[in-house]
């Protein structure tokens, strides 16, 4: 009787051992997997191929978002923000997530008013530009230049001494027009010396 109960215990035992087993194997498979992108990227450096390696570094980024923090913690980097963002594990949690989205929705709104603003002042710009060349081309065109009345031209004449007692000065020597005035005066001259009367003496 006591051998039959202790083959019974027995048997039950190997069957509780292996019944375990599987769960066992399952617990140390799960306590070897990455916990992260680093460990992850640390397990795929060992692959035997450099195909392997690859596929597995790309499994790893897929698998993971976020990187290790050298002072601790993870961050998140959000390439179509071109910025990073601390999160508190491997990937965003929900939470996380919504705020990334929140600041990417301010991202795309900052970025519309800065193209707004930018192609305001080209226009403004381009504006100034074109009235500068307009005033230019004014500046440049010829002024007539007035002319005086019919009636201040004659007063002006009026005014004007006569051809005789014009100043000479810049007649080009040797011509007969420029010479005559100097010779008519010369002759004019000698003719007062010559013609003038001589003084009558006194009478005794």
């Amino acid at each position: 009787m006591g051998t039959a109960s202790g083959a019974l215990l027995s048997v039950a035992v190997i069957g509780g051992l292996l019944v375990l087993a599987p769960t066992g194997a399952h617990a140390q498979w799960w306590r070897g997997a990455p916990a992260d992108f680093e460990e992850c990227a640390e397990a795929a450096e060992k692959a035997s191929s450099k195909e392997e390696k690859t596929a597995k570094l790309s499994e790893c980024n897929a698998k993971f978002a976020g990187r290790r923090k050298p002072g601790g913690g993870y961050t998140y980097f959000d390439f179509m923000q071109n910025r990073n963002f601390d999160i508190a594990g491997p990937n965003p949690t929900p939470d996380e997530q919504r705020k990334i989205d929140e600041e990417y929705i301010a991202y795309l709104e900052r970025e519309r008013r800065n193209s707004t603003s930018a192609a305001l002042a080209a226009k403004q710009q381009q504006e100034q530009q074109q009235q500068s060349q307009k005033v230019a081309l004014k500046s440049d065109e010829k002024v007539p230049v007035p002319v005086a009345s019919p009636a201040k031209q004659s007063a002006r004449a009026a005014t004007e001494p006569p051809p005789r007692t014009r100043s000479i000065t810049g007649c080009p020597k040797g011509t007969f027009s420029c010479d005559w005035p100097r010779l008519s005066e010369s002759i004019n001259e000698i003719k007062k010396l010559f013609g003038a009367t001589p003084s009558k003496g006194k009478k005794s």
